[in-house]
């Protein structure tokens, strides 16, 4: 069977004026010719993502989508209806996420951490924001120190929130983010520790780095920032934890080592509200 929003191989079958037919177990699927593999004939075998178009037929296409059914994926909000929005998911058709699958209505413009699926009433893809039960939070198969791949899902008060391994929910803590980060990021990312009550922790460095490692990395991006600054900065010893993090994402802690080691290598001056290039 045809895996439907889904990459498939399938074999062409025959010529058309608007493209080719590939065969398949589901009947005959339409390959338009603007997405026919360069020199592909009948009878090769050609790879092609399936999905439906706005008349509910099987077509396939070469073009990637940003995300498949089964994959978390942060996508931009491109249209509003009464039934639901419609989000770019780098295919010709967006893909909807029905009114009663948002977590917060959605707006255009503004990008939703969602889940896709294959739903079973329309055998459609479509997505949802409502993403605690594709989570597996009660079955980790993790390990403490174990390299992962994230994706950025969200913001909160205490840091960023990022799936896991395409699994799992995690939380990475405000005072271990180094680098800007953004919705839809995919960092490498660290196991640090799993909770009693299945919630996990995770950093972005790896296991074995010093706090030199982190400090040097912020010195660099205070030199940078004060270089593109004309050689200042409104932050010092005085400025707030937020203020701090809202400049430079980095924790008060982190800043202070560095600008600390900035003034010891005499590449800085400190004044009460803020630092300046030498």
């Amino acid at each position: 069977m045809v895996e439907l929003g889904d990459y498939n191989e399938l074999e062409i079958a025959r010529e058309v004026d608007f493209g080719v037919y590939l065969t398949s177990e589901d009947g005959d699927i339409l390959l338009p010719t603007k997405y026919i593999p360069e020199g592909a004939q009948v009878g090769d075998r050609v790879r092609v993502f399936i999905y439906r178009d706005s008349e509910d037929r099987m077509i396939a296409t070469n073009l990637h989508p940003y995300a498949t059914v089964g994959q978390f994926a942060c996508l931009t909000c491109t249209d509003v209806t009464p039934f639901g929005a419609f989000l770019d998911w780098g295919l010709e058709k967006d893909l909807l996420v029905p009114l009663n699958n948002q977590k917060d209505k959605m707006q255009v413009g503004k990008k939703y951490c969602v889940y896709l699926y294959l739903d079973d009433a329309s055998d459609r893809v479509v997505a949802t924001s409502k993403l605690g039960k594709y989570l597996q939070n009660e079955h980790i198969q993790l390990t403490e120190n174990e390299e992962v791949q994230l994706l950025v899902a969200g913001f909160t008060d205490l840091g960023i929130k990022v799936i896991i391994n395409n699994a799992y929910m995690g939380m990475l803590y405000r005072n271990e983010v180094f680098k800007d980060l953004h919705l839809g990021d995919t960092p490498t990312g660290y196991i640090k520790h799993i909770r009693p009550d299945n919630k996990i922790d995770v950093t972005l460095r790896a296991p074995g780095a010093t706090q030199k490692t982190e400090s040097d990395e912020a010195s660099d991006k205070i030199l940078r920032l004060l270089r593109e600054g004309r050689g200042w900065l409104p932050l010092s010893d005085n400025s707030t934890p937020e203020d701090i993090y809202q400049t430079l994402a980095m924790s008060k802690k982190t800043f202070k080592r560095a600008i600390g080691g900035l003034y010891k290598a005499g590449l800085i001056t400190l004044e009460d509200d803020s630092i300046r290039l030498k």
